[in-house]
């Protein structure tokens, strides 16, 4: 384990922060990967210094662009996909990385910094329906956000 991930919990080979846990780590230089699909992560953002914007389903593609040398937290929703993330990460000799459990639900919760873009909310009464609210594709992230082939 690397020295950045002193702390969290392992289960199931994946080690696995708390936002607070992550936020911490983001004040000290690591990086959150939010691999949320861009008609999600538009809306709630995480506002931390560093955020690469990468897609779950861009990650096969893209991940030899993530930086091996920094400290990255994948995020999402709850930290389901990011765990996948994780593990296909450490497959690919990947070592500075983490999962952080509960994703922005439990950011949001527990009132860690957000970005909120309200031209960007989602509404729809299931998944498979969920569609911009407002109509609009919002502003782009600042503070050292950037998206990986947006």
């Amino acid at each position: 384990m690397n020295a950045w991930f002193k702390i969290g919990f392992i289960a199931n080979g994946v080690l696995n922060l708390t936002p607070k846990e992550s936020y911490e780590l983001c004040k000290k230089g690591a990086i959150i990967v939010d691999v949320r699909e861009s008609y999600i992560n538009n809306f709630k953002m995480f506002d931390v210094i560093r955020v690469i914007c990468l897609p779950y389903s861009e990650l096969i593609k893209l991940y030899t662009e993530l930086p091996p040398d920094q400290p990255l937290i994948f995020a999402d929703a709850v930290g389901l996909r990011s765990r996948e993330g994780v593990l296909f990460m450490n497959s690919h000799g990947y070592e500075n990385i983490a999962n952080m459990a509960g994703g922005i639900v439990d950011w949001e919760r527990d009132g860690l910094p957000l970005t909120t873009d309200i031209s960007n909310r989602l509404s729809g009464t299931c998944m498979c329906q969920l569609k911009a609210r407002e109509g609009g594709r919002g502003r782009l992230r600042d503070k050292g956000t950037k998206r990986l082939r947006d």
